[in-house]
């Protein structure tokens, strides 16, 4: 079939459609099946990322207290927005928005102005202590623009870190301690400005080690120490030629950035697809995991197709961001604990619920937002077992004619522009692009003329850098745009002896993301035995990519 949006060819699969069979509501006895998808998955992943805003934050008041405080959602929104400790509170009840389905309307069109007078929370944090500026995070403690992350400590401008504690600009951490810039990596301690680490210790400038500690600007080694451009020394001598690279220096880190870069491609052995303890996986970044397809950066999965940053979930399909082992779930986003459920958004502990955002541990709910604690429910009204059960066929028989049943959200009811959202991150568009398929674009917000405090002289080393500088600001050397040094994120650096950084934050995560491959695969020839192999290596790329058993063949 072709995709209604691309155009582009695509199949579904019969494992597809065993998953949507799993997924569909079970009313009475019967399953109302939710058809094969009409738009490919590359597109439907990008019409559920226009719904997330991970890291655009606004200054506005609270609609419940008037208080200001920090949201991803810009001032004048349709709808109110709330603080989340007050939406999570008990002075608001979202049954109170409850209405009639109208039977001579279109569903989304009725669920956007349902949408609109309902509260939304200004961040999705939960569990969360110390930590208010984080977006879309459970239990996290003392932590500062942490996204997408869980059971962090101390942890800063970082994006789906787990389980960590002392972690600075990460991207995909887990189980790690006292690592910075560091991309892709495991049960690590004390790493800098390394990708793909599994087990290692004191790792600074490295690529795909195990099991390695003591080492700098090295690729491909396990179980090393010591080491530096992969050459083995003893201990006294490593020490020598490390303090001689002069790592706390600003100046002297950009040089060995570039030794760094050119190390990287020209003598690393790239695996086809990173994925560890896997048995039948295709895509990237997938660990633990078993019969799962096109899926990235997915962990303990099993049975599952099109997940995209997934932890720990069964016979689910084109899911994001979501964890707490999800199951049985389709065209899902930003949730926790969902359990037989499709087309639901931002929510924790919902199970046999469709087509429902901001919802909070409820179940049979339809159509809601915005409710806590809830069962049979309809865009928000209440009803008995029986009246939900004999009302919903004759809603979703309603959707199917209007060509609405199956489909996600469409892009035009969401409150971000696209620009704000990670759909940009992954599929940038420009305005135009975006404009012309009628999707909405945030205007840059204009630089503020407040005085934040004294323009910054900083130090080129970190151990000139004392608690001065977090009352003054810095302007990022890429973007223009003004930042601050917080006193947590300067200790972090002192004690690592880390130059301060001269890109702001979002450009620091600009940049690892530069890093990071596309979630795309692509035909090519292993570099060494020249077999047809998947990987998410472009062919025009010049790094050696090689098919799993070359991989680990040439990594003994």
């Amino acid at each position: 079939m072709n995709c209604a949006q691309c155009t582009s060819a695509f199949t579904v699969s019969d494992a597809d459609r065993e998953i949507l069979k799993k997924a569909s509501p079970q009313i009475g006895g019967t399953i109302y099946q939710i058809p094969d998808p009409t738009l490919c998955p590359n597109c439907r992943v990008q019409r559920r990322m226009t719904w997330r805003n991970d890291r655009t934050f606004y200054h506005r008041k609270c609609d419940k207290t008037g208080q200001m405080f920090i949201s991803m959602y810009a001032p004048g929104t349709a709808f109110p927005v709330y603080k989340q400790d007050e939406w999570h509170g008990d002075s608001w009840e979202g049954l109170d928005y409850g209405r009639d389905y109208d039977f001579s309307r279109s569903f989304f069109g009725q669920w956007g102005e349902l949408r609109d007078k309902v509260p939304h929370w200004g961040v999705a944090i939960s569990n969360c202590e110390n930590s208010d500026y984080c977006n879309y995070c459970t239990d996290e403690k003392n932590c500062y623009l942490d996204i997408a992350a869980e059971g962090n400590e101390d942890c800063y401008f970082d994006l789906f870190v787990k389980n960590s504690k002392n972690c600075v600009d990460c991207t995909f951490v887990y189980a790690s301690e006292l690592c910075y810039e560091c991309i892709q990596c495991y049960n690590s301690y004390a790493c800098r400005n390394s990708m793909y680490l599994d087990n290692c210790s004191d790792c600074t400038f490295c690529f795909d080690m195990k099991g390695c500690k003591d080492c700098v600007l090295s690729v491909n080694l396990r179980n090393k120490q010591y080491c530096l451009l992969n050459a083995q020394y003893t201990k006294e001598e490593y020490e020598k030629k490390v303090a001689e690279l002069n790592l706390s220096s600003h100046a002297s880190l950009q040089n060995v950035q570039k030794i760094w870069k050119n190390m990287r491609i020209d003598k690393g052995t790239y695996r086809d697809m990173y994925n560890l303890n896997c048995e039948n996986a295709m895509g990237n970044n997938i660990k633990n995991s078993k019969n799962c397809y096109h899926c990235f950066n997915a962990t303990d999965c099993e049975d599952c197709q099109y997940l995209y940053d997934v932890l720990n979930a069964k016979d689910c399909m084109d899911m994001n961001y979501s964890l707490y082992d999800p199951e049985s779930s389709y065209e899902i986003m930003s949730t926790v604990g969902t359990k037989f459920c499709a087309f639901v958004m931002s929510g924790p502990y919902n199970s046999n619920s469709y087509y429902c955002q901001q919802l909070k541990s409820c179940k049979n709910c339809f159509g809601c937002h915005g409710l806590k604690n809830k069962e049979y429910c309809i865009l928000n009204k209440q009803y008995t077992k029986e009246e939900y059960e004999e009302l919903l066929p004759k809603i979703i028989e309603h959707m199917q004619g209007m060509g609405e049943w199956g489909e996600f959200f469409p892009t035009t009811l969401s409150p971000h522009g696209y620009n704000e959202t990670v759909a940009q991150d992954y599929m940038p568009l420009s305005q135009a692009d975006a404009e012309s398929k009628g999707w909405s674009w945030r205007k840059e917000k204009e630089m503020t003329e407040a005085y934040m405090g004294p323009e910054a002289t900083v130090a080129d080393n970190i151990v000139n850098s004392d608690e001065s500088i977090c009352e003054q600001i810095l302007t990022c050397a890429n973007s223009g745009k003004q930042y601050k040094i917080i006193s947590q994120e300067l200790k972090f650096y002192k004690q690592q002896g880390i130059p301060l950084p001269r890109l702001c934050p979002a450009e620091r995560h600009k940049q690892r993301d530069l890093l990071r491959n596309p979630r795309f695969l692509w035909q090519r020839q292993c570099s060494a035995c020249q077999k047809e192999m998947w990987t998410s290596y472009d062919p025009e790329r010049s790094e050696k990519v090689v098919c799993e058993e070359c991989y680990l063949s040439s990594t003994q």
